[in-house]
Parts: C-alpha cells; structure tokens; sequence
C-alpha cells in the first residue's frame, strides 16, 4: 500500500532513528484541531515495521477520540519504540527520543505507557520539555494508573446502575484480564467492596498479590487462565491488558452482560462492536473509561491540581450514561453513539480552541 494512503487520516508520521542508541522508533499525530498531540509511548518488540506503524496509527486516532471525550484541550498522538523492555532500555536511547520529541517544536506531547516507565522519561524530559506523566519530585503529577483506576470503577458504577439500577459493586462478579498497574488496583477496589472476581495475568507475582488479599478478607477469587477468562461465569468481563481481546472468537465465548475496561482499542474492529450489540452486551467504549490518567496529564501542563483531576474523572460516570441513553434513544452501538459525539465536539470548537498562543512550557523542566 502507498505510504500515503496508509497515513491519509493522520496529520504527521515520523521516523525516528539513532545508530548510536540503537532507537527505532514512530511518532503519529493524527488531529490537533484540539491543541497540540498528546499520547503516551510504549516500548514493544513488534515483528515488523508495518506492524509497529499500524499499531501507532491506530493508538494515536483513539487518543483524538479519548482527548475529545475528556474534554481536554488536546488532539490524538501516539509513539511507539520498537525494542525488548527488558533488554534494550538505556538513558541514552530515551535521550535521543526526547530530542525527536523536541524537534516537533510542541505538537507532541508524551509519556509512560506500555512498556516503559516514568523512570525512563527522567532522561527523555532532559531534552525536551513535552513530557508528561513523571514522578512529582521532578514536578509532574506521579502515578496516572490510579486515576485511570478510578476512571474504569466510575465506569462500572454506570454500567451496574444501567443495567441493574444500582451503582453498588458489590453483588456482581467480574472477570479481570490483567493486573498491571491499573488492573491491580481496579481489582483491589472491587474486593474491598465485596464482589466476587475471576482474575488472569502472565504475572505470577501479581496473582499471589491479590490471592493473598482476598484471603485476608475472606473474599472469593477464582484465578483462571488466559483463554479461559473470556468464559467465565461473570456478571462484567474488565478487559485491563492488550487490545483486539473483543473478537469473532472471544464474543462467542463471552457469558457476560457487559464489557468495561481499561485496555485500549478492545476492539479488534468496529464491527465487532455490533456484534457485542446483537448479542446483548452492553460495551463501555475504552476510550472513555480509560480516560482518567490522559486527564491527569493533560492537567499537569497547567500545574498539577489533584482535586481538579479527581473532578474530571467523576465525570466519566455522567459521560457513559450519556451515551448509553444515546445509543438506545438513536438505535446504534455505543461506539457509533461515542465516536458521534466526539467527532460533534471536535467540529464545533475547531475554531475555538486557543491552546496554541496561551500555552507556556512547564515550569519544572531540567532539560540541560
């Protein structure tokens, strides 16, 4: 396929190459009508090229949608580095990678996601001031897991109340796939309020973590494998790990009467959206669930203010009952009903945003 048609819908692809570090690495913009690109990084050790620039383009849209979802003054980017976490890491590459991040003059901003750390943005934010997401003794805004944890709680809260016209947690049960830093802690909650959870992750650390905890509280836990959380006998299927898990496949498998989660992209395409839609599963669209740590640190570029983000994370919880009543009022998916309603907002402030001429670089850059 042309290089071209591949990128149509995007604004800016770049290639980043260092032969001293050993960087390989993609940097997609696809929308600033909202203001400048912001979108974590993560770190893969993808098979091809082609595979890390789909898996790019296909993030950084998502990150538009999130952004206008939210309702921060931010469009949708994405990077990815392509290399082994554990084996290819060193300051030098994250330096070369901020200076790539500099080069784009602030129509990128970028953190820690799958893969890398706040840690590896230290030597990253040396270079460049577009950094988001780092630990607050370098003046940023710590742990975004634990709102985007709130976020996906909020986004149960909506989905029981709609379903069952209640927002109590406890009561159901829910299948977890993957505790990583907002599963965990999503998993956390939902013991302490008494439900009843499957769980699964190749993280074996992580289950003897939460099995020990829910022993202590008497609660019930059943640990399953990776294939067999797709059929487990739960109320809520919490997708918190890699993305395209909502599958032909999977759907087939699926006991559940709802899908909300924290994963990105859930969905393998669209259609399987529909899909979940005539078999009567009710699907929080990721974007919105996942939103509290994007808020977080789009937040920190105006100086962190915890109690504002913690108020624009509540609002998950108003967002999705809007668009449940939507997609049932209209006769479409939720997804249809979400991407509707973002791409409605993204038209109507594309003459107001003012984020450009307003905006200043953080205060507490060390770059050197």
């Amino acid at each position: 396929m042309d290089m071209f048609e591949k990128i149509k819908n995007h604004e800016q692809v770049v290639f980043c190459n260092d032969e001293d570090t050993g960087l390989k690495a993609i940097i997609a913009i696809h929308n600033t009508t909202l203001g400048p690109a912001l979108g974590g990084c993560r770190m893969r050790p993808y098979r091809s090229v082609d595979e890390a620039l789909e898996d790019v383009l296909r993030l950084s849209k998502g990150m538009t949608y999130k952004c206008a979802a939210a309702d921060v003054d931010f469009g949708g980017g994405k990077a990815v580095i392509i290399g082994d976490p554990v084996k290819d890491k060193n300051p030098e590459l994250f330096r070369a990678f901020g200076q790539f991040v500099e080069s784009l003059n602030g129509r990128f901003y970028t953190g820690t996601d799958m893969g890398t750390t706040p840690e590896d943005f230290v030597y990253a934010l040396r270079e460049t001031n577009c950094i988001v997401g780092v630990d607050e003794v370098y003046g940023g805004s710590g742990d975004s897991s634990i709102p985007t944890a709130l976020g996906v709680l909020y986004g149960l809260e909506a989905t029981n109340h709609r379903l069952w016209g209640s927002k109590d947690l406890y009561g159901k049960r829910y299948a977890i796939q993957g505790l990583g830093k907002v599963g965990i802690k999503v998993a956390e909650r939902l013991l302490e309020e008494g439900a009843d959870l499957y769980v699964t992750d190749i993280n074996q650390p992580a289950i003897d973590h939460l099995v020990s905890k829910a022993r202590g509280m008497g609660a019930a836990l059943k640990v399953v494998s990776g294939e067999e959380i797709y059929s487990a006998d739960a109320d809520v299927f919490v997708p918190c790990a890699i993305g395209g898990v909502i599958n032909d496949n999977t759907i087939e498998q699926l006991k559940v009467k709802a899908v909300v989660g924290s994963a990105n992209n859930q969905l393998l395409n669209l259609d399987h959206g529909k899909k979940l839609h005539e078999k009567g599963i009710l699907y929080a669209p990721d974007y919105l669930v996942n939103a509290g740590g994007l808020i977080q640190v789009a937040d920190e570029l105006y100086e962190p203010n915890r109690e504002r983000v913690l108020q624009k994370t509540r609002a998950i919880y108003d967002s999705l009952q809007m668009i449940y009543t939507q997609a049932e009022n209209q006769g479409i998916t939720t997804v249809e009903a979400a991407d509707r309603f973002c791409e409605d907002r993204i038209h109507s402030r594309s003459r107001r945003n003012s984020f450009f001429s307003h905006m200043k670089r953080p205060k507490w850059s060390v770059r050197t």
